[in-house]
C-alpha cells in the first residue's frame, strides 16, 4: 500500500480524475482503489483520526476533492449517528452591512478540508430564536451549533445546555463559565471611545446601542456607565432607536435629537451602518465631522474611512471570531474531554 500510495502522490490531479469511470458517483471506494488504502484507513483519514498520518490524511483529501467526492449524509448517520455538519444559526436580515457575512465566510473556511460541513439556519425576528436551535436539537440535523446576538440569561443557552448538544457562541451570557463562546469587550471598546472623545475636547455625547436585551449591548452601557463622571462626559442613550433599524430610520432619528440638542458633539455607534447614518444626519445639520463633531465606532471590515476619512473607527476582528468558534465546536465533537474554547478579545487603543 505505501508503494502504491507514495507513487499515487506524485501523480498529477488530471491523471487521479482519470481514474474514475464514466458516469462513476465518487465513494470512498473509489477513493480506495485509486489510493491503494483499504476502505476503512479513507473513511479514517477523512474522519481526521488521529491514528492515521499526516501524509496519509492529506492524500486521502488530495483525491476527494479532485475526484468531487461528496460524503453520502445519510450513511455517515447510520454509520456513525453524526451528520458531520456545523450549523450557524443568524438573523435573516435585508442589510449587507452586518457582520454576519465575515462570520459565515471565515467559519466556511476554517470547516474547509475537514470532514465537517456548513449549513446556514436564517431566523426572523417575528419568530422566537428558540425555534431553530430546537429544530436542529429534535432532528439532529446537526452535530453542533453556532450563533450570536446573546442575551444575559440566553433561553436558546439554557436549552442546549440542558440537552448537552455541542455549541458555541459569538457574545457572552450570564453563564458563559459554562460553554463555549468568542466576544469582544464592548465595555472596554466604549471606555476607549469616550477617553479619545475627551481627549479631542469632547463632552456630550450621543450612544447609538443595539438593543438593549443583548449582553453585548448591556456591556456597551456599562462602559458608559463606569467612565462617564470621571471624565467629566454626559452621555445619553438613543430610546427610541437601535443599531439594529435600518440606516434610515437612524438618520432620522439622529437629524431630530441633534435639532432638540445641539450641544451633542460626538456620536457614538456600534456597526457601520448606525456610523453612515449618523455621519448623514450630522451634515445635513450643518455639523462638520472631526471639527465640531465626532462620530466613533467600530467595524469588521475596513471600509468606513473611504466613506469619511474623519470617522474615528476600531476594527473588531469578526473574521477570527468565526474561525475561533469553528474550533470551539469541532473539539466538542471530537474531543469532548477536552476544556471548552473560551475567549474574549479587550481590544487596545488602537483607533483610527
Amino acid at each position: 500500500m505505501k508503494r502504491i500510495a507514495s507513487e499515487v502522490a506524485k501523480t498529477s490531479d488530471e491523471e487521479i480524475r482519470s481514474q474514475v469511470k464514466a458516469g462513476e458517483r465518487p465513494t470512498l471506494k473509489t477513493i480506495s482503489r485509486i489510493s491503494g488504502m483499504a476502505v476503512a484507513t479513507v473513511s479514517r483519514a477523512l474522519s481526521d483520526a488521529p491514528d492515521i498520518g499526516s501524509d496519509t490524511k492529506d492524500l486521502v483529501h488530495r483525491i476527494a476533492n479532485t475526484i468531487g467526492y461528496v460524503p453520502n449524509r445519510a450513511g455517515v448517520r447510520l454509520r456513525t449517528g453524526r451528520t458531520n455538519v456545523i450549523t450557524l444559526v443568524i438573523p435573516a436580515e435585508a442589510d449587507v452591512m452586518t457582520n454576519a457575512a465575515r462570520l459565515t465566510s471565515s467559519i466556511a473556511g476554517e470547516l474547509r478540508g475537514t470532514q465537517f460541513h456548513l449549513n446556514i439556519l436564517p431566523w426572523f425576528p417575528d419568530e422566537d430564536p428558540l425555534k431553530p436551535i430546537k429544530y436542529i436539537v429534535e432532528t439532529r440535523s446537526a452535530d453542533a451549533v453556532i450563533f450570536n446576538m446573546t442575551e444575559p440569561e440566553d433561553r436558546r443557552v439554557a436549552y442546549l445546555m440542558e440537552h448537552k448538544f455541542p455549541f458555541a457562541t459569538h457574545g457572552r451570557t450570564n453563564w458563559c463559565d459554562q460553554h463555549a463562546y468568542y466576544d469582544y469587550d464592548n465595555t472596554s471598546f466604549i471606555s476607549g471611545a469616550l477617553k479619545r472623545l475627551t481627549e479631542r475636547g469632547r463632552s456630550n455625547v450621543l450612544a447609538i446601542l443595539p438593543n438593549l436585551k443583548q449582553f453585548y449591548a448591556q456591556d456597551m452601557v456599562r462602559g458608559l456607565e463606569r467612565n462617564s463622571e470621571r471624565l467629566n462626559i454626559r452621555y445619553r442613550i438613543a430610546q427610541n432607536v437601535d443599531s439594529d433599524r435600518t440606516a434610515e430610520d437612524i438618520r432620522h432619528w439622529v437629524t431630530r435629537r441633534l435639532e432638540q440638542s445641539p450641544e451633542i458633539d460626538a456620536i457614538i455607534c456600534s456597526s457601520s451602518k448606525g456610523a453612515i447614518a449618523a455621519v448623514v444626519a450630522a451634515e445635513e445639520k450643518g455639523r462638520v465631522l472631526g471639527s465640531d463633531i465626532d462620530v466613533y465606532t467600530k467595524e469588521a471590515a475596513p471600509i468606513l474611512k473611504t466613506f469619511r476619512e474623519n470617522i474615528i473607527v476600531e476594527i473588531e476582528d469578526v473574521g477570527e471570531a468565526g474561525r475561533f468558534l469553528a474550533k470551539a465546536v469541532t473539539r466538542q465533537l471530537k474531543h469532548p474531554e477536552q476544556k471548552l474554547m473560551q475567549y474574549l478579545f479587550v481590544p487596545n487603543d488602537q483607533a483610527s
